[in-house]
Protein backbone atom coordinates (compact mmCIF):
# COMPACT_ATOMS: atom_id res chain seq x y z
CA UNK A 1 0.00 0.00 0.00
CA UNK A 2 2.82 2.40 0.90
CA UNK A 3 4.53 1.62 -2.40
CA UNK A 4 1.33 2.37 -4.31
CA UNK A 5 0.86 5.71 -2.52
CA UNK A 6 4.48 6.63 -3.22
CA UNK A 7 4.06 5.89 -6.92
CA UNK A 8 0.81 7.87 -7.03
CA UNK A 9 2.41 10.84 -5.28
CA UNK A 10 5.35 10.73 -7.69
CA UNK A 11 2.99 10.77 -10.66
CA UNK A 12 1.01 13.70 -9.28
CA UNK A 13 4.18 15.70 -8.67
CA UNK A 14 5.88 14.82 -11.95
CA UNK A 15 3.12 15.38 -14.53
CA UNK A 16 2.44 19.07 -13.93
CA UNK A 17 6.15 19.86 -13.73
CA UNK A 18 6.82 18.35 -17.14
CA UNK A 19 4.13 20.52 -18.67
CA UNK A 20 5.24 23.74 -16.99
CA UNK A 21 9.02 23.44 -17.22
CA UNK A 22 11.39 23.61 -20.15
CA UNK A 23 13.22 20.42 -21.08
CA UNK A 24 16.79 20.10 -19.79
CA UNK A 25 19.25 22.05 -21.94
CA UNK A 26 20.83 18.79 -23.14
CA UNK A 27 17.44 17.59 -24.36
CA UNK A 28 16.82 20.82 -26.23
CA UNK A 29 20.14 20.49 -28.04
CA UNK A 30 19.42 16.86 -28.89
CA UNK A 31 16.09 17.92 -30.38
CA UNK A 32 17.72 20.59 -32.54
CA UNK A 33 20.40 18.21 -33.78
CA UNK A 34 17.74 15.62 -34.62
CA UNK A 35 15.65 18.14 -36.54
CA UNK A 36 18.65 19.41 -38.46
CA UNK A 37 20.01 15.93 -39.19
CA UNK A 38 16.65 15.04 -40.72
CA UNK A 39 16.82 18.13 -42.89
CA UNK A 40 20.37 17.42 -44.05
CA UNK A 41 19.43 13.86 -45.00
CA UNK A 42 16.61 15.20 -47.15
CA UNK A 43 18.81 17.89 -48.69
CA UNK A 44 22.37 16.56 -48.94
CA UNK A 45 23.23 19.04 -51.71
CA UNK A 46 22.55 22.64 -50.63
CA UNK A 47 22.52 23.84 -54.24
CA UNK A 48 19.70 21.65 -55.51
CA UNK A 49 16.62 23.68 -56.40
CA UNK A 50 13.42 23.67 -54.37
CA UNK A 51 10.39 21.98 -55.96
CA UNK A 52 7.12 23.87 -55.55
CA UNK A 53 4.70 21.02 -56.12
CA UNK A 54 1.46 22.97 -56.42
CA UNK A 55 2.98 25.28 -59.04
CA UNK A 56 4.92 22.49 -60.77
CA UNK A 57 8.17 24.43 -60.85
CA UNK A 58 11.55 24.50 -59.16
CA UNK A 59 12.95 27.54 -57.38
CA UNK A 60 16.58 28.45 -56.89
CA UNK A 61 17.98 27.22 -53.60
CA UNK A 62 18.95 30.69 -52.41
CA UNK A 63 15.41 32.10 -52.25
CA UNK A 64 13.98 33.27 -48.93
CA UNK A 65 12.71 29.87 -47.81
CA UNK A 66 16.21 28.39 -47.93
CA UNK A 67 17.75 31.58 -46.56
CA UNK A 68 15.56 31.32 -43.45
CA UNK A 69 16.76 27.76 -42.95
CA UNK A 70 20.33 29.02 -42.94
CA UNK A 71 19.45 31.71 -40.40
CA UNK A 72 18.39 28.85 -38.14
CA UNK A 73 21.43 26.75 -39.00
CA UNK A 74 23.79 29.60 -38.10
CA UNK A 75 21.94 30.03 -34.81
CA UNK A 76 22.45 26.32 -34.09
CA UNK A 77 26.09 26.63 -35.10
CA UNK A 78 26.50 29.44 -32.55
CA UNK A 79 25.61 27.09 -29.69
CA UNK A 80 26.94 23.84 -31.20
CA UNK A 81 29.65 24.58 -33.78
CA UNK A 82 29.64 21.30 -35.65
CA UNK A 83 31.95 21.62 -38.68
CA UNK A 84 29.26 20.01 -40.82
CA UNK A 85 27.01 23.02 -40.31
CA UNK A 86 29.65 25.55 -41.32
CA UNK A 87 30.72 23.49 -44.34
CA UNK A 88 27.13 23.05 -45.51
CA UNK A 89 26.42 26.78 -45.21
CA UNK A 90 29.70 27.75 -46.86
CA UNK A 91 29.14 25.35 -49.77
CA UNK A 92 25.68 26.87 -50.27
CA UNK A 93 26.90 30.44 -50.28
CA UNK A 94 29.99 29.74 -52.37
CA UNK A 95 27.97 27.67 -54.82
CA UNK A 96 25.79 30.69 -55.50
CA UNK A 97 28.89 32.89 -55.74
CA UNK A 98 27.74 34.81 -52.66
CA UNK A 99 24.99 36.36 -54.72
CA UNK A 100 21.30 37.10 -54.56
CA UNK A 101 18.59 35.14 -56.33
CA UNK A 102 19.39 35.01 -60.06
CA UNK A 103 22.67 36.69 -59.14
CA UNK A 104 20.86 40.02 -59.34
CA UNK A 105 22.58 42.68 -57.23
CA UNK A 106 20.00 45.23 -58.41
CA UNK A 107 17.06 43.48 -56.76
CA UNK A 108 14.99 45.47 -54.27
CA UNK A 109 12.88 42.44 -53.34
CA UNK A 110 13.81 41.50 -49.76
CA UNK A 111 13.00 37.85 -50.44
CA UNK A 112 15.87 37.83 -52.92
CA UNK A 113 18.54 39.34 -50.67
CA UNK A 114 17.54 37.58 -47.45
CA UNK A 115 20.45 35.21 -48.14
CA UNK A 116 22.90 38.02 -47.42
CA UNK A 117 22.19 37.68 -43.68
CA UNK A 118 23.97 34.33 -43.69
CA UNK A 119 26.73 35.58 -45.97
CA UNK A 120 27.55 38.21 -43.35
CA UNK A 121 27.45 35.62 -40.56
CA UNK A 122 29.85 33.38 -42.48
CA UNK A 123 32.13 36.33 -43.20
CA UNK A 124 32.36 37.01 -39.48
CA UNK A 125 33.71 33.50 -38.94
CA UNK A 126 36.22 33.39 -41.82
CA UNK A 127 36.42 36.78 -43.54
CA UNK A 128 37.14 36.72 -47.24
CA UNK A 129 36.39 39.83 -49.34
CA UNK A 130 34.49 37.84 -51.99
CA UNK A 131 31.87 36.89 -49.41
CA UNK A 132 30.45 40.39 -49.18
CA UNK A 133 31.18 41.96 -52.56
CA UNK A 134 27.68 41.40 -53.94
CA UNK A 135 25.95 41.92 -50.61
CA UNK A 136 27.60 45.32 -50.24
CA UNK A 137 26.70 46.27 -53.79
CA UNK A 138 23.05 45.35 -53.23
CA UNK A 139 22.68 47.00 -49.83
CA UNK A 140 24.61 50.08 -50.94
CA UNK A 141 22.07 50.49 -53.73
CA UNK A 142 19.29 50.53 -51.13
CA UNK A 143 21.16 53.08 -49.02
CA UNK A 144 22.04 55.33 -51.96
CA UNK A 145 18.59 55.50 -53.55
CA UNK A 146 15.63 57.42 -52.10
CA UNK A 147 12.95 54.71 -52.15
CA UNK A 148 11.67 53.56 -48.76
CA UNK A 149 8.53 51.74 -49.90
CA UNK A 150 9.99 48.34 -50.80
CA UNK A 151 8.67 46.35 -47.84
CA UNK A 152 4.99 46.26 -48.80
CA UNK A 153 4.35 42.99 -46.94
CA UNK A 154 5.48 42.42 -43.37
CA UNK A 155 7.42 39.23 -44.13
CA UNK A 156 9.87 41.46 -46.01
CA UNK A 157 10.84 43.18 -42.78
CA UNK A 158 12.45 39.96 -41.58
CA UNK A 159 13.93 39.12 -44.95
CA UNK A 160 15.60 42.49 -45.46
CA UNK A 161 15.96 44.59 -42.32
CA UNK A 162 18.50 42.43 -40.42
CA UNK A 163 20.78 42.44 -43.47
CA UNK A 164 21.04 46.22 -43.33
CA UNK A 165 21.61 46.14 -39.57
CA UNK A 166 24.32 43.50 -39.91
CA UNK A 167 26.07 45.54 -42.57
CA UNK A 168 25.80 48.61 -40.39
CA UNK A 169 27.58 46.79 -37.57
CA UNK A 170 30.16 45.30 -39.90
CA UNK A 171 31.13 48.62 -41.49
CA UNK A 172 30.37 51.03 -38.67
CA UNK A 173 28.45 53.13 -41.20
CA UNK A 174 25.23 54.46 -39.59
CA UNK A 175 23.59 54.97 -42.99
CA UNK A 176 22.64 51.29 -43.14
CA UNK A 177 20.77 51.47 -39.84
CA UNK A 178 19.11 54.73 -40.78
CA UNK A 179 17.93 53.26 -44.08
CA UNK A 180 16.59 50.23 -42.24
CA UNK A 181 14.62 52.55 -39.96
CA UNK A 182 13.17 54.61 -42.82
CA UNK A 183 11.98 51.49 -44.64
CA UNK A 184 10.57 50.00 -41.44
CA UNK A 185 8.91 53.28 -40.48
CA UNK A 186 7.22 53.54 -43.89
CA UNK A 187 5.70 50.07 -43.56
CA UNK A 188 4.80 50.72 -39.92
CA UNK A 189 3.23 54.15 -40.19
CA UNK A 190 2.55 55.15 -43.79
CA UNK A 191 1.71 52.20 -46.03
CA UNK A 192 -2.09 51.88 -46.21
CA UNK A 193 -2.28 54.15 -43.18
CA UNK A 194 0.29 52.05 -41.33
CA UNK A 195 0.45 48.26 -41.11
CA UNK A 196 1.16 48.25 -37.37
CA UNK A 197 -1.89 48.58 -35.16
CA UNK A 198 -0.36 50.01 -32.00
CA UNK A 199 -3.65 49.63 -30.14
CA UNK A 200 -3.64 45.84 -30.55
CA UNK A 201 0.13 45.38 -30.84
CA UNK A 202 -0.05 43.42 -34.10
CA UNK A 203 0.55 43.94 -37.82
CA UNK A 204 -1.71 43.53 -40.81
CA UNK A 205 0.11 41.42 -43.36
CA UNK A 206 -0.22 43.96 -46.20
CA UNK A 207 -2.60 46.62 -47.53
CA UNK A 208 -5.18 43.98 -48.48
CA UNK A 209 -5.89 43.18 -44.82
CA UNK A 210 -6.28 46.58 -43.20
CA UNK A 211 -9.84 47.57 -42.24
CA UNK A 212 -12.48 47.40 -43.50
CA UNK A 213 -11.19 43.83 -44.11
CA UNK A 214 -12.28 41.56 -41.26
CA UNK A 215 -12.04 37.94 -40.27
CA UNK A 216 -15.23 35.81 -40.33
CA UNK A 217 -15.76 36.54 -36.63
CA UNK A 218 -15.62 40.28 -37.28
CA UNK A 219 -12.18 40.91 -35.80
CA UNK A 220 -9.01 42.21 -37.45
CA UNK A 221 -7.00 39.72 -39.49
CA UNK A 222 -3.56 39.11 -38.03
CA UNK A 223 -1.59 36.29 -39.58
CA UNK A 224 0.50 34.33 -37.09
CA UNK A 225 3.63 33.73 -39.14
CA UNK A 226 3.57 37.23 -40.61
CA UNK A 227 3.65 38.74 -37.13
CA UNK A 228 6.28 36.18 -36.17
CA UNK A 229 8.47 37.45 -38.98
CA UNK A 230 8.33 40.97 -37.56
CA UNK A 231 9.17 39.67 -34.08
CA UNK A 232 12.20 37.85 -35.48
CA UNK A 233 13.29 40.91 -37.46
CA UNK A 234 13.19 43.14 -34.39
CA UNK A 235 15.25 40.67 -32.36
CA UNK A 236 17.82 40.26 -35.10
CA UNK A 237 18.10 44.00 -35.65
CA UNK A 238 18.43 44.73 -31.93
CA UNK A 239 21.26 42.18 -31.87
CA UNK A 240 23.18 44.37 -34.30
CA UNK A 241 22.49 48.05 -33.72
CA UNK A 242 24.42 50.07 -31.11
CA UNK A 243 22.96 50.83 -27.71
CA UNK A 244 22.66 54.50 -28.59
CA UNK A 245 20.85 53.98 -31.89
CA UNK A 246 18.14 56.68 -32.04
CA UNK A 247 15.45 54.17 -32.98
CA UNK A 248 16.34 51.41 -30.53
CA UNK A 249 13.68 52.42 -28.01
CA UNK A 250 10.96 52.22 -30.66
CA UNK A 251 12.10 48.77 -31.75
CA UNK A 252 12.09 47.54 -28.16
CA UNK A 253 8.65 49.04 -27.51
CA UNK A 254 7.26 47.44 -30.68
CA UNK A 255 8.73 44.06 -29.74
CA UNK A 256 7.24 44.22 -26.25
CA UNK A 257 3.84 45.27 -27.60
CA UNK A 258 3.85 42.35 -30.03
CA UNK A 259 4.91 39.79 -27.45
CA UNK A 260 2.30 41.08 -25.00
CA UNK A 261 -0.31 40.68 -27.72
CA UNK A 262 0.91 37.18 -28.53
CA UNK A 263 0.61 36.06 -24.92
CA UNK A 264 -3.05 37.12 -24.92
CA UNK A 265 -3.98 34.97 -27.91
CA UNK A 266 -1.91 31.84 -27.26
CA UNK A 267 -3.87 28.60 -27.42
CA UNK A 268 -4.27 26.52 -24.27
CA UNK A 269 -2.11 23.80 -25.81
CA UNK A 270 0.79 26.22 -26.30
CA UNK A 271 0.52 26.75 -30.05
CA UNK A 272 -0.80 29.80 -31.85
CA UNK A 273 -3.50 29.61 -34.53
CA UNK A 274 -2.71 30.76 -38.05
CA UNK A 275 -5.28 33.50 -37.47
CA UNK A 276 -4.40 35.15 -34.18
CA UNK A 277 -7.82 36.65 -33.45
CA UNK A 278 -10.11 34.13 -35.09
CA UNK A 279 -9.68 30.48 -34.15
CA UNK A 280 -12.63 29.58 -36.40
CA UNK A 281 -10.78 30.63 -39.57
CA UNK A 282 -8.62 27.58 -40.28
CA UNK A 283 -7.95 27.20 -36.58
CA UNK A 284 -5.53 24.62 -35.27
CA UNK A 285 -1.93 24.12 -34.26
CA UNK A 286 0.71 25.87 -36.37
CA UNK A 287 4.43 25.50 -35.81
CA UNK A 288 6.14 28.35 -37.66
CA UNK A 289 4.28 31.23 -36.04
CA UNK A 290 4.59 29.46 -32.71
CA UNK A 291 8.34 29.02 -33.13
CA UNK A 292 8.87 32.67 -34.05
CA UNK A 293 6.94 33.90 -31.01
CA UNK A 294 8.93 31.52 -28.79
CA UNK A 295 12.13 32.82 -30.36
CA UNK A 296 11.15 36.41 -29.63
CA UNK A 297 10.14 35.73 -26.04
CA UNK A 298 13.31 33.78 -25.29
CA UNK A 299 15.41 36.47 -26.96
CA UNK A 300 13.74 39.19 -24.86
CA UNK A 301 14.55 37.31 -21.65
CA UNK A 302 18.12 36.52 -22.69
CA UNK A 303 18.71 40.18 -23.54
CA UNK A 304 17.22 41.56 -20.35
CA UNK A 305 14.39 43.47 -21.97
CA UNK A 306 12.54 45.04 -19.00
CA UNK A 307 9.51 43.01 -17.97
CA UNK A 308 10.37 40.10 -20.26
CA UNK A 309 10.38 37.53 -17.46
CA UNK A 310 6.59 37.46 -17.73
CA UNK A 311 6.96 35.71 -21.10
CA UNK A 312 8.55 32.59 -19.61
CA UNK A 313 5.29 30.64 -19.06
CA UNK A 314 4.09 31.32 -22.61
CA UNK A 315 7.38 30.43 -24.26
CA UNK A 316 7.64 27.29 -22.11
CA UNK A 317 4.20 26.15 -23.23
CA UNK A 318 5.03 27.01 -26.83
CA UNK A 319 8.37 25.22 -26.92
CA UNK A 320 7.00 22.14 -25.18
CA UNK A 321 4.13 22.06 -27.66
CA UNK A 322 6.56 22.07 -30.59
CA UNK A 323 8.83 19.43 -29.06
CA UNK A 324 6.10 17.10 -27.83
CA UNK A 325 3.45 17.50 -30.52
CA UNK A 326 4.98 18.82 -33.75
CA UNK A 327 8.37 17.14 -34.06
CA UNK A 328 8.22 13.54 -35.27
CA UNK A 329 10.50 10.85 -33.82
CA UNK A 330 12.74 11.10 -36.91
CA UNK A 331 13.01 14.91 -36.73
CA UNK A 332 10.37 15.83 -39.29
CA UNK A 333 8.34 18.89 -38.28
CA UNK A 334 4.56 18.76 -38.44
CA UNK A 335 1.88 21.46 -38.30
CA UNK A 336 3.83 23.73 -40.67
CA UNK A 337 1.62 26.03 -42.71
CA UNK A 338 2.71 26.17 -46.34
CA UNK A 339 3.69 29.39 -48.06
CA UNK A 340 1.10 32.11 -48.44
CA UNK A 341 -0.10 35.31 -46.83
CA UNK A 342 -3.22 34.49 -44.82
CA UNK A 343 -4.95 31.74 -42.83
CA UNK A 344 -6.47 29.91 -45.81
CA UNK A 345 -3.15 29.52 -47.64
CA UNK A 346 -0.93 26.47 -47.36
CA UNK A 347 -3.68 24.34 -45.88
CA UNK A 348 -4.19 21.76 -44.56
CA UNK A 349 -1.93 22.17 -41.54
CA UNK A 350 -1.61 18.80 -39.83
CA UNK A 351 0.87 16.62 -37.98
CA UNK A 352 1.79 14.77 -41.16
CA UNK A 353 1.15 17.51 -43.74
CA UNK A 354 3.90 18.26 -46.26
CA UNK A 355 4.16 21.95 -47.20
CA UNK A 356 5.60 22.95 -50.56
CA UNK A 357 8.81 24.03 -48.82
CA UNK A 358 10.22 22.34 -45.72
CA UNK A 359 13.18 24.62 -45.19
CA UNK A 360 11.76 27.74 -43.55
CA UNK A 361 9.88 25.66 -40.98
CA UNK A 362 13.14 24.02 -39.96
CA UNK A 363 14.79 27.42 -39.80
CA UNK A 364 12.10 28.80 -37.51
CA UNK A 365 12.40 25.85 -35.11
CA UNK A 366 16.20 26.09 -35.05
CA UNK A 367 16.00 29.82 -34.28
CA UNK A 368 13.55 29.21 -31.44
CA UNK A 369 15.35 26.24 -29.95
CA UNK A 370 18.77 27.87 -30.10
CA UNK A 371 17.44 30.83 -28.13
CA UNK A 372 15.63 28.58 -25.65
CA UNK A 373 18.91 26.72 -25.13
CA UNK A 374 20.54 29.97 -23.94
CA UNK A 375 18.00 30.57 -21.18
CA UNK A 376 19.59 30.48 -17.74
Amino acid sequence: MKKFLLLLLTAIITLPMSADQLPPRKKTLETLIKVNDHYLKRHPDPLVGIPYYSRKKVYEANIWTRAVYFEGLMALHSIYPDNRYYDYAYDWADGFKWGMRRDDTTTRNADNYCCSQTYIDLYRLTPEPKMLTKTKANLNMLVNTPQVDDWTWIDAIQMGMPALAKMGKETGDPRYNEKAWKMYEYSRNTLAGGLFNEKEGLWWRDKDFVPPYKEPNGKNCYWSRGNGWVVAALCRVLDEIPADDPHRATYVADLKAMLDAAVKCQRKDGFWNVSLHDESNFGGKETTGTALFVYGMAWAINNNIPGSEKYLPALTKGWNAIVNEAIHPDGYIGYVQGTGKEPKDGQPVAYDSKPDFDDYGTGCVLLAGSEVYKLK
